[in-house]
C-alpha cells in the first residue's frame, strides 16, 4: 500500500473514518503491467485507485473487499518480468 498524500492528516477533506478495499480488480496468477489499477480503496468520502508499481504476475493477492487496509500493508506479491 502507498504512502498517503501529505494533505491526509492535515486538512482530512478526504479522510473520514477507516479506509478499506471497495474493490479487488485481479487475481493469482494474472499478468499485470506497470500502473495497472490492482485495487479501489473507499475513503469515506473519494475513492482512489491504487496501481501496480510493477508489470508480473500476481503470485499472491492478500486483501478482499471490505478489507480494512492501512498505509504500509502489503497488497500483492508480484513476480517481476
Amino acid at each position: 500500500m502507498p504512502k498517503y498524500p501529505e494533505c491526509w492528516d492535515s486538512c482530512g477533506s478526504c479522510r473520514t473514518g477507516e479506509v478499506f478495499v471497495q474493490s479487488v480488480l485481479v487475481r493469482n496468477g494474472e499478468e499485470i503491467g506497470a500502473d495497472d489499477t490492482l485495487i479501489v480503496l473507499e475513503t469515506g468520502k473519494v475513492a482512489l485507485d491504487i496501481p501496480s508499481p510493477y508489470s508480473g504476475i500476481l503470485i499472491d493477492v492478500r486483501v478482499e473487499e471490505g478489507d480494512p487496509i492501512d498505509e504500509g500493508e502489503v497488497i500483492a506479491t508480484i513476480e517481476v518480468d
